[in-house]
C-alpha cells in the first residue's frame, strides 16, 4: 500500500491538489502495478515564510511573485 507525502507551499487551489493526487495515483498504478484504492497521497502544505533557499526566506527572495490564492 503506497503512501506518498508531497510538500508544497500554501496557495494552490483544491482543484490543483485534486489533479496532483490523481497524477501521483495514476503514476503509481502504472509503474508499480498497484490498485488506485491502495494509494494514499498526503499533501503537506507549508507557509512560504517557513521555507528558505540559499539562506534567504522564499518570501523575501520572491516578493510579489507568489500571492496566496483563496481556496
Amino acid at each position: 500500500m503506497p503512501f506518498v507525502t508531497v510538500q508544497i507551499a500554501k496557495g494552490h487551489s483544491v482543484e490543483k491538489k485534486r489533479e496532483l493526487a490523481k497524477a501521483i495515483t495514476d503514476a503509481l498504478v502504472s509503474t508499480m502495478g498497484t490498485k488506485p484504492e491502495w494509494v494514499t497521497v498526503h499533501i503537506d502544505e507549508f507557509e512560504r515564510e517557513n521555507w528558505a533557499v540559499g539562506g534567504q526566506l522564499h518570501i523575501d527572495k520572491h516578493k510579489g511573485r507568489h500571492v496566496e490564492k483563496g481556496v
